[in-house]
């Protein structure tokens, strides 16, 4: 029998290693050797520091930051502290800006109580350090002397020199891509191997304001900025997400205790995955549609009926983020449809909220599989925010039309910026000719990169355990996805709400696997007896005290 595939585009299986004539067949140690060389990881010397990654070794010069520039903010600092001025942690109202607001915060607190920390509000103030957040800081705390920013001001220049007339010093620690110049801040620590929140750390730690126990477990905050912000889990962030994980199923945080509470998150079952897809948008939330200073306190409360209340107030705000959105990429989809590009996605809407735009153009990605833009459009100036794909680096198409725009900001694979109202329709025109010349063809197809082919016989306990070495998973170390020829299908049915995903039991070469294909029930269509081949990761189910292997399958190729 034959497998019907129906409304469904493959993907293009990118068999990273291959061999004439495989057919799966190699040892455990092999498969190892070969997932540590596809993420290329060859030399001894490499590896080791892979497999055991050491937060000792983090320091300024490992991550790229100037120690020039680093012992200019010390001083500043001291210089702060000894003569009782006012500093303010000037953050953003995403997860990364945040945490290292708070690890920041928290580092100098423990110095001087003349010391604040400040999230913008994001419809009222925009993105990071402005005249207008500023201007606000000033109206509470009009002795500022010192305002340090994390995770933005790298292209704060107008905001800076507002700042310098005032007589505040302004330095800036950021990881956004940097513009064609610097700002002219009292100093600057930038690197872009490193989130916000793992440069907060790192400048705490080399601070040592606390002791080495205080700073150790700020890598829990440091941790959920660099997972939620989906910045590579490789060289020192694989250092930081690996001990910051341990710190994190510890926890002392009344806050993230009670968060972990409310979201059903066992303490044991905290991964890459769960703070990605759970606890990241609690936090994410409240600075997406309402003010992202109740997750700051949240993180820093040593109060337990505040944490509870703060907890359970996030976790509603995440319900009601989910409906916005949901809305809005229901209206996006049909604006997709009515004004197609065939290199980009652009969709414009004053019924968008700013807070989940972004989300929207992840969606159109996710769905049309090229690069996307979504615009809340407002009454003078409209929010956009941008997702891309593979190979399209969207900072860098969206300053090519600069003259377009206010302002923009971000990263190769998102960014954010501002336009005029009254120059949308002609900014939309300028990026799509320039997205067409940019974004070929080649870049528009959606490629499954699979480590390597097995056969279902080698799959154990100690199979899994021997990849688990290469854990935690995410951007820049995929977790790892194999392929297996010649399947039968043994069992499959409907399950979820919805009715779909596909429960199934899955055989070859006399093993069966039980296997999940989540979203896939409306795309195949698969009876018992169909042979296919498919690509899946693994992992273990435990249910009712019964460990199990199952797999989870990416993708179904019909033989």
């Amino acid at each position: 029998m034959r497998v019907t595939i129906k409304k469904y585009i493959m993907k293009h299986w990118q068999i990273i290693h291959q061999e004439t004539g495989d057919r799966g067949q190699k040892t455990v140690a092999e498969i190892v050797k070969i997932l540590l060389k596809n993420r290329n990881l060859v030399s001894q010397k490499d590896i080791n520091k892979f497999l055991n990654p050491d937060i000792n070794r983090t320091t300024l010069a490992s991550v790229g930051i100037d120690e020039k520039e680093f012992l200019k903010f010390k001083k500043r600092i001291e210089k702060a502290i000894e003569n009782n001025e006012k500093i303010v942690i000037f953050g953003d109202y995403d997860v990364d800006g945040i945490t290292s607001c708070a690890i920041l915060w928290e580092t100098l607190y423990a110095r001087t109580k003349k010391v604040i920390p400040y999230i913008p509000d994001r419809a009222d103030e925009g993105y990071g350090l402005s005249i207008k957040g500023i201007e606000n800081v000033l109206v509470s705390n009009p002795d500022t002397k010192l305002i340090i920013t994390v995770d933005n001001g790298i292209v704060a220049f107008d905001a800076i020199e507002f700042a310098n007339k005032k007589g505040i010093d302004v330095i800036v620690t950021d990881h956004h891509v940097k513009g064609k110049k610097l700002p002219n801040a009292f100093c600057i620590l930038h690197t872009t191997s490193l989130c916000g929140g793992g440069i907060a750390w790192v400048l705490a730690k080399e601070l040592a304001f606390e002791s080495k126990k205080k700073i150790s477990e700020k890598l829990e905050l440091a941790t959920l900025a660099t997972v939620a912000d989906l910045v590579p889990l490789t060289n020192d962030n694989r250092a930081i997400v690996r001990e910051g994980l341990k710190v994190l199923e510890n926890t002392n945080r009344i806050g993230l205790k009670e968060l972990l509470k409310e979201a059903g998150v066992q303490k044991q079952a905290l991964s890459v995955y769960t703070i990605g897809h759970v606890i990241a948008p609690r936090l994410n939330a409240t600075g997406r549609i309402q003010s992202a200073m109740n997750a700051l306190r949240l993180l820093c409360t040593n109060d337990l009926s505040k944490a509870e209340s703060l907890a359970k107030m996030l976790g509603g705000v995440n319900r009601d983020r989910q409906v916005l959105t949901e809305e809005s990429v229901n209206h996006a989809k049909l604006l997709a449809i009515e004004n197609s590009s065939s290199h980009i996605t652009i969709v414009s809407d004053s019924s968008y909220n700013q807070g989940v735009i972004g989300l929207v153009a992840s969606q159109l990605v996710e769905i049309y599989y090229k690069p996307a833009i979504a615009i809340a459009i407002g009454d003078r100036v409209s929010k956009g925010s941008a997702r891309s794909i593979s190979g399209v680096n969207i900072i860098e198409l969206l300053r090519s039309v600069s003259e377009q725009l206010i302002e923009a900001g971000g990263h190769p694979m998102a960014a954010g910026f501002s336009v005029a109202t009254e120059h949308i329709e002609e900014f939309v025109k300028a990026l799509e000719k320039k997205a067409s010349e940019v974004v070929t063809e080649e870049h528009l197809k959606r490629y499954l990169k699979i480590d390597v082919l097995i056969s279902f016989p080698i799959i154990s306990m100690e199979f899994l355990e021997a990849i688990g070495k290469l854990e935690p998973y995410g951007m820049g170390n995929p977790e790892p996805v194999f392929a297996t020829k010649n399947v039968l299908i043994v069992e499959s049915r409907k399950i979820g709400r919805e009715q779909n995903h596909l429960k199934m039991k899955v055989e070859s070469e006399g093993k069966t696997f039980g296997a999940l294909a989540f979203g896939m029930a409306n795309k195949v269509d698969l009876s018992t007896g169909d042979v296919v081949d498919i690509a899946y990761t693994i992992d273990k189910n435990e249910w009712n005290g019964k460990v199990e292997l199952q797999i989870k399958i990416k993708d179904i190729k019909e033989r």
